[in-house]
């Protein structure tokens, strides 16, 4: 019968050997990689890099940027792709319905919604800010509130960040303009 010394001494060599052998790896992980370099070679998701401070690279990346123009995505509108719309209005349909006569959700209903009087849909409580714009929704307008609801409205009760993508906002107006 073995006593408790001699498992101890048996716990000692188990843990030592896994000890040796995570460490080799450790050693020819580190020897493979060039420890600090070589990150490029890596497969995987590449994280972006920061861009600097305030009126450094930064600024002068925004400025070289192209600013949004809700106007030409409202004209592209005009001969977008409706049904790939309907999939960008998949992202949508979480909180606001589509068909004719549909209840309001988080948002309000949408069917009609190109042409309508802004924050005008029955039974829906708009912010002070949505109701204070005026007017009928036409497709700039639509493009300038979906690629930044914030932005349009700052009182907004639309917590969705917006659409980026100009070609998914022109499909997904192509979309709503269908829907009458």
């Amino acid at each position: 019968m073995m006593d408790s010394f001699e498992l101890t001494k048996i716990a000692a060599a188990v843990l030592a050997a896994l000890l040796i052998l995570v460490g080799v790896k450790t050693a020819i992980d580190l020897n493979l990689s060039g420890h600090g370099g070589g990150h490029e070679t890596h497969a995987g998701y590449t994280l972006p890099l920061p861009t600097g401070h305030a009126g450094g690279a930064a600024a002068a990346g925004a400025a070289a940027a192209p600013a949004f123009d809700a106007a030409k995505v409202a004209a592209a509108a005009a001969t977008a792709d409706a049904k790939a719309g309907q999939d960008v209005f998949k992202k949508c349909s979480s909180c606001h319905t589509i068909e004719s006569g549909g209840a309001n959700k988080t948002g309000p209903n949408l069917h009609a919604v190109v042409g309508r009087a802004k924050a005008a849909a029955a039974g829906f409580g708009y912010s002070d800010d949505l109701k204070g714009k005026g007017g009928n929704w036409s497709a700039a307008d639509l493009a300038t509130f979906l690629h930044d609801p914030k932005g349009y409205a700052k009182g907004t009760k639309m917590a969705f960040a917006g659409v980026k993508d100009a070609g998914d906002l022109a499909n997904l107006i192509a979309y709503l303009s269908a829907q009458k």
